[in-house]
């Protein structure tokens, strides 16, 4: 199973180290982030399901990168609000701008993992997606991005890429992959379609499709998809 990606975004590294460690015990994969820029960037990059933010943050401020990813209308995005600010009027500025739920410090870790639960509860069975090095595929939605830009893939472009991401580093033969996209085709005829599908998908996701870096040959045995 994927585990759901969550993005910390929080300048105190002690805070940042605790909320990492309590996630990744809940089976959350995490990415974290000490101030804004460095969270829009790996935003981009990898397309969590889930943003803990921060607003009092170097360079860039929580309220900003907050109404930075709405803008992408990225509104499958669940985005909990961790601030020292307590009044009723911040809290509900907070909540206009785009967070999904607002917690303040200082605060229980429990309580917060029971609020990330319930977040991801309501909108992460939308954020279901495999992420690595800007690739990002949403099998729920059919959607695959690079570095935040959506691509347009057939539909056997589609799957082969799935499958690749969900068996990263294993080579897969190219039986395996006909069983995958074309299970009652000859698989004669069908080994010169997976290697013309693959070079399609090379020249959609490859910065050099001659050089593959993430779909790589082995020879004489298959494909692997290098994470």
């Amino acid at each position: 199973m994927v585990k759901q990606l969550v993005l910390v975004v929080e300048d105190d590294e002690m805070i940042r180290e605790l909320l990492a460690t309590y996630l990744e015990k809940q089976g959350y994969e995490v990415l974290t982030a000490e101030d804004g820029e460095e969270a829009i960037e790996k935003f981009q990059l990898n397309s969590p399901c889930l943003v803990i933010l921060d607003l009092m943050l170097p360079k860039v401020s929580g309220e900003e990168v907050c109404r930075w990813i709405r803008e992408q209308e990225r509104n499958e995005v669940s985005i909990i609000m961790l601030t020292a600010k307590v009044s009723s009027e911040e809290k509900i500025n907070g909540l206009k701008i785009g967070a999904d739920d607002y917690v303040i410090k200082p605060f229980s870790p429990d309580e917060l993992m029971a609020r990330v639960e319930a977040v991801l509860r309501r909108g992460g069975q939308f954020c279901q997606k495999i992420s690595h090095e800007g690739l990002t595929i949403k099998p729920r939605k059919g959607e695959v991005l690079l570095n935040g830009e959506k691509l347009s893939l057939t539909k056997y472009e589609f799957n082969l890429l799935y499958f690749f991401m969900e068996n990263p580093d294993v080579v897969l033969t190219r039986e395996q992959l006909i069983q995958q996209i074309h299970p009652h085709a000859d698989a004669s005829i069908m080994d010169r379609t997976i290697d013309a599908h693959i070079k399609k998908l090379r020249e959609k996701i490859e910065e050099v499709p001659s050089k593959p870096k993430r779909i790589q040959t082995v020879r004489g045995m298959g494909y692997r998809f290098v994470k």
